[in-house]
């Protein structure tokens, strides 16, 4: 009976695991990270969707600004993405050190919160990141508005929720 078990045992290591040998396969390019250029976050039903913006030089913090305010493209409105900024008037954006403020001076703080605020925080982290090459979880913004002050976030903060 011992020898029999044995031989089954060393008969079914023979045939193997049924899984017959097949030609190299391609698997396509390999993973590229991090696309270049800019991107920016608009709100959607499932969170925040960065879209890129590979054509726009971003020359300084305030263009990432106006390009969030400037919305989604037609096609990223088909897709059900909007801008919940709802930004008007003056602002300003600074940065020193992966330190990131933006002023809205003329928008009340409370409006800058959830989806809203991760928008800019998002597009700022990316234009931080690709103005002064800080890593991109290393940037920390704050808002300042009328009433008060929010942050600072890490857009890792809106993602994924």
């Amino acid at each position: 009976m011992k020898r029999l078990i044995v031989s089954l045992a060393a008969l079914t290591l023979a045939a193997g695991c049924g899984v017959r040998p097949t030609e190299v396969l391609d698997g396509g390019a390999p993973a590229s990270g991090i696309p270049d250029g800019m991107r920016i976050y608009f709100a959607s039903d499932n969170g925040l969707r960065g879209v890129s913006r590979p054509d726009k030089e971003i020359t300084d913090l305030a263009a990432a600004v106006k390009l969030v305010m400037a919305g989604p493209n037609d096609a990223e409105l088909a897709a059900g993405l909007t801008d919940l900024t709802a930004i008007t008037g003056e602002f300003s954006a600074s940065a020193i050190g992966g330190l990131v403020t933006v002023r809205l001076p003329k928008m009340p703080v409370s409006a800058v919160a959830g989806m809203a605020a991760g928008q800019l925080v998002c597009s700022l982290s990316r234009a931080e990141s690709l103005l002064h090459g800080t890593r991109p979880d290393a940037v920390r913004v704050t808002v300042v508005a009328q009433g008060g002050t929010a942050g600072p976030y890490q857009c890792s903060q809106f993602l994924n929720r």
